[in-house]
């Protein structure tokens, strides 16, 4: 098999396992009303158990950086997947507490490792390809959480138990996900990354300072996102005097722009560079909770939603590809010890802008993630040098080390 052929077959597995995690965690997230009465669980209660996946993942992320130390982190993904989706059946399949405390302990542990090999092994191929691919990826995984949320909307519609409702998900794409695993490309130490490295960065104390803007960027990055799944409904609804049904729109329009800019992200990046794509995609996220802030009426704050998708969607993928670049010989455990802020912000996002709009006012809130979003500004230059960008020149200068994109490099 040659170089080239071997690399699209890997960056195809990926995406799908990108695909894969969308819906299996859309299909959780949509269905909690669901797995709370199935239950039992309090409203005093609930909170603890969402709080423990988050927690949970983000102490795997920690052990999954000492884990690719000794396997590769192709063999971390493959066995963490089937797990994840495993352990969402199990959400469904029980029926006393301890069984939802169980199952989601299980999918947080998984998830934590899920993600850091996912993401390590995105890095790995963009690095292989020499040009930017990352941002298609997690368009991919935006794709699986369109899919997921519809999934759950038929089998909540047609008051389908959690099970039957999850059922047909496992079945048929666990074992898609296991066979797509074969063709993983990324191993331990910089394998399948190339001979010429640069200059390697240590992650020591000097080296974690370095990797602290990103990761302050990807917490709130994160922050905003939550603030959109948590709030946009009830700000609609509650704020700008929307009904029920009209309500239900803002985030499925932002996921769909965020499916769109992800999907077509990696030109910008190719044209114009990281840094530039990553500061017009911040100002146009804090445009976007500016205008709901702001917002007179459901239509305008949908607009506002709709800027949202538009700008946030690029800051996690390049955060993601950004610390490879800056630790090109320990990207692994760069990648992950960022991915733990992917649930600080998680975490932090919605009790936030709760307890801001409940002792102030919602529109008040809305301008906390805008200010914490604009911190991106100021560390845009850890997303790489002004003037370095993915391209037909890079491309060429990467010589040997590059796979010949222009033979289908479009192919996934």
């Amino acid at each position: 098999m040659t170089e080239d052929v071997r690399l699209r077959r890997g960056r195809g597995s990926l995406g799908f396992s990108f695909f894969v995690q969308g819906v299996t965690f859309a299909l959780l997230v949509t269905r909690i009303p669901a797995i709370q009465d199935r239950y039992g669980i309090s409203d005093g209660l609930l909170p603890a158990f969402l709080a423990a996946v988050p927690i949970l993942a983000g102490v795997s992320s920690v052990a999954t950086e000492h884990l690719v130390k000794r396997v590769p982190p192709r063999t971390v993904l493959r066995w963490a997947q089937p797990l994840v989706l495993l352990a969402l059946l199990g959400v469904g399949a029980g029926d006393r507490m301890w069984h939802a405390a169980l199952a989601l302990g299980a999918f947080g542990l998984s998830v934590g490792a899920l993600d850091a090999s996912m993401n390590m092994l995105g890095v790995s191929l963009q690095r292989a390809y020499g040009r930017s691919i990352m941002l298609g990826f997690h368009a991919a995984y935006s794709l699986g959480g369109i899919v997921g949320a519809s999934a759950a909307w038929a089998g909540a519609h047609w008051h389908l138990s959690l099970f039957a409702s999850y059922l047909p998900a496992v079945v048929v794409l666990l074992p898609l996900a296991f066979h797509g695993s074969r063709f993983y490309v990324g191993g331990r130490g910089g394998e399948d990354q190339g001979e010429d490295r640069g200059a390697e960065k240590g992650l020591g104390a000097g080296g974690f300072g370095l990797l602290l803007p990103l990761c302050l960027v990807m917490a709130c990055a994160y922050i905003g996102d939550s603030t959109v799944s948590n709030w946009s409904a009830k700000y609609l609804q509650d704020v700008l005097g929307s009904s029920e049904q009209l309500a239900t729109v803002p985030y499925n329009v932002y996921m769909v722009t965020t499916l769109i800019g992800r999907a077509v992200g990696d030109l910008g990046v190719r044209r114009f560079g990281a840094v530039a794509v990553v500061r017009m995609g911040t100002l146009v996220a804090a445009g976007g909770f500016a205008v709901v802030a702001a917002a007179p009426g459901a239509w305008t704050g949908m607009l506002g939603f709709t800027l949202l998708g538009v700008g946030l969607c690029v800051i996690v993928p390049q955060t993601f590809a950004a610390a490879g670049r800056l630790f090109p010989g320990s990207s692994d455990t760069a990648i992950a010890r960022l991915n733990i802020f992917n649930y600080v912000g998680f975490l932090v996002g919605s009790p936030l802008v709760g307890g801001i709009g409940d002792a102030w006012s919602y529109r008040g809130a809305m301008l906390v993630p805008m200010a914490l979003v604009l911190v991106t500004l100021f560390h845009a230059r850890s997303f790489g040098a002004e003037g370095a960008r993915y391209g037909v020149g890079h491309e060429r200068r990467a010589g040997d080390r590059a796979v010949d994109v222009g033979r289908g490099g479009n192919e996934v």
